[in-house]
């Protein structure tokens, strides 16, 4: 049963795929997260969302990449999608689109991060590179531009994830105009538990500090949203009858695929952290180790998000 679950004829990309979607989701939405955090509360480098931010977006996409390269058959020839745009392959666009949303993130955390970049800077290296400091406070000035452009980024790169397998026109459930939304609003998802996981364990932030309550404010929005764009999902395939149907029948009406959807994406990932928060109540919810837990359940459901729609999504050809 689990041979067969992830090994068939029809299966093109596997495994590492669906970890590597996964990370993207995470670095986009702890990004996303992290710069409405600061344009909305004034939060800055103090801030353990946004120190947790920045270790994970841009750690997530370099992870992600390096896992890609190893997978791909033949790796030494990966540079030249990083030179050599094409502009109707979807992943030469996507190679495009990290490295502008690389740059601007980086930027970006240079200006959150300026008084710790001198210090560190001054440290190791006393006056030398004095000039970097200056470049900071330049592109500083430009912080109300850049947010607005990162944060359109951060979009584009938890919706790229959608379109990377949507654009495999041969496989129904992945041809799916919703995968693209689906997949930002579950990378929102994977950005609020990340960052509050991090933030809690590695910045001892409190449950109860503004950037915590902020991000958490998202929780239950996103994920009322997630299971409407998960029943707008199957819906189109239903609708769409023929192949279409027969895939969403593959999917959910039973077996590995089907009980990993049921159990663990909806009943793990997402019913059980939502009862866990009704049952804790307000003071209990923001303790860090209920926290670890809700926001481990979360990230374990998402990850079975990407494996099911991956693996299920190839199941069923046209």
């Amino acid at each position: 049963m689990w041979h067969d679950a992830f090994h068939f004829e029809s299966l093109v990309w596997d495994g590492p795929i669906a970890i590597y979607l996964f990370l993207l989701g995470i670095s986009a939405g702890s990004c996303t997260l992290s710069v409405l955090l600061r344009l909305r509360k004034g939060a800055g480098s103090e801030s353990g969302i946004i120190k947790a931010t920045a270790i994970l977006a841009p750690l997530s996409v370099i992870l992600g990449l390096m896992l890609l390269i190893h997978h791909l058959a033949r790796p030494w020839t990966f540079w030249k999608l990083m030179f050599h745009y094409q502009f109707d392959s979807v992943m030469s666009m996507g190679v495009m689109l990290f490295q502008v949303y690389m740059a601007v993130l980086f930027a970006w955390l240079g200006v959150v991060f300026r008084a710790e970049i001198e210090g560190v800077r001054r440290k190791l290296l006393g006056d030398k590179l004095a000039f970097v400091d200056g470049l900071i406070a330049l592109v500083g000035r430009f912080e109300r531009l850049l947010a607005p452009v990162l944060l359109v980024l951060a979009a584009l790169l938890g919706a790229y994830t959608g379109f990377l397998l949507s654009a495999l026109i041969s496989y129904p459930m992945l041809h799916n105009p919703v995968l693209p939304v689906l997949f930002l609003i579950s990378g929102v998802s994977s950005g609020v538990a990340s960052t509050t996981l991090l933030a809690v364990t590695l910045f001892k932030e409190d449950g109860h500090s503004q950037g915590v309550s902020f991000v958490h404010r998202f929780e239950r929005p996103v994920v009322t949203l997630e299971l409407l764009l998960l029943a707008s999902f199957f819906g189109v395939l239903y609708a769409a009858g023929g192949q279409s149907e027969v895939a969403m029948q593959a999917a959910i009406g039973g077996g590995f695929w089907s009980n990993v959807f049921w159990f663990g994406v909806i009943g793990v990932g997402i019913l059980l952290p939502q009862l866990l928060s009704l049952v804790a109540g307000k003071e209990k919810a923001h303790r860090p180790s209920h926290l670890v837990l809700l926001c481990s359940l979360s990230l374990l459901g998402i990850l079975m998000l990407r494996y099911f729609i991956l693996y299920a999504g190839q199941m069923t050809l046209v």
